[in-house]
């Protein structure tokens, strides 16, 4: 399954590795050959050679799936790995492991928007190299991470997972079914409980009843939200958060009266491709007044 994420100076941790080399014969647990999958060994060589590069600013990017994960300044992924420790810091990966999953060199990581610097620092590998570490945590490439914003890794043998920016497993925090989230430009607006931007629909109705005047291939672009019950919400104006039961049989939740959509354009959280689209697509403030819309109601 192929997925992608969408959109200090280095201190040293003071620890180094006591880890042994496990050699090309005894991989680390958790070890996944860069020649298995899809593409020929020498082409996994290949995309080995290519990520083990500096570091350069790390970032923060947002996914659906894992929320924000941890990226270098090109945009991939970094990965932790649950056989090494942060305590002290320690790998446990190196020899054919270190191939399919090449360490991230500590020489010029610096910490972007997002980033504590504090919590970068290095080790010295059993080769004497220098790997940086996040919160403790050696960080990693993977192979087969080609792209930008690939997270292949994730999950592989159960012990490999993205990074968080904070050097913690990247997931996603629970959400209630609707909840607000800050956004620079449009301020304080709805989001589902992924954590993706709700809308409203100008031509919808909502007195004397909702009416959603979005159907057919308006839906595919432009999926409803699912009914949500009132004390799952958390910032929502309860006045009128209701759901409805749209021609099809299917239901659907509204703010104020209002119905409420997702759009298939929106790929992560945070993501607010939607807003104004068409003129007459608009985010949603927490008592369900459209974001940005021209005064109408």
């Amino acid at each position: 399954m192929h997925h992608r994420v969408e959109p200090g100076l280095l201190k040293g941790s003071g620890g180094q590795s006591a880890s042994q080399n496990v050699g090309a014969t005894a991989p680390a647990p958790g070890y996944a050959s860069p020649g298995t999958g899809t593409g020929t060994d020498a082409q996994a060589g290949q995309q080995a050679a290519v990520p083990n590069t500096p570091a350069g600013q790390l970032t923060v990017a947002a996914n659906a799936e894992l929320g924000s994960v941890l990226t270098d300044a090109d945009g991939r992924t970094l990965y932790r790995f649950d056989e090494d420790t942060a305590e002290p810091p320690k790998t446990n990966c190196d020899g054919d492991c270190a191939t399919a999953w090449p360490p991230v060199p500590a020489g010029d990581a610096s910490a972007g928007e997002g980033v504590d610097a504090e919590l970068l620092g290095e080790i010295t590998r059993p080769d004497g190299t220098k790997q940086l570490t996040i919160g403790g945590w050696p960080a990693y490439r993977f192979a087969k991470d080609v792209n930008a914003g690939d997270i292949e890794g994730q999950g592989v043998g159960g012990t490999w997972f993205a990074l968080a920016p904070d050097g913690k497993k990247a997931e996603l925090a629970a959400l209630p079914g609707l909840s607000t989230r800050e956004d620079a430009k449009l301020g304080e607006h709805v989001v589902d409980k992924n954590g993706m931007t709700v809308y409203r629909f100008m031509k919808d109705e909502a007195w004397p009843e909702p009416v959603s005047a979005c159907t057919g291939d308006c839906l595919a672009k432009w999926p409803v939200v699912a009914p949500v019950a009132n004390d799952d919400t958390e910032g929502v104006q309860k006045k009128g958060l209701m759901s409805f039961t749209r021609p099809d049989g299917t239901k659907q939740q509204t703010v104020n009266c209002w119905p409420i959509y997702t759009f298939a354009g929106d790929k992560a959280p945070g993501d607010t491709n939607g807003q104004g689209v068409g003129g007459t697509w608009y985010a949603v403030a927490p008592d369900g007044k459209p974001i940005g819309a021209p005064d109408k109601e």
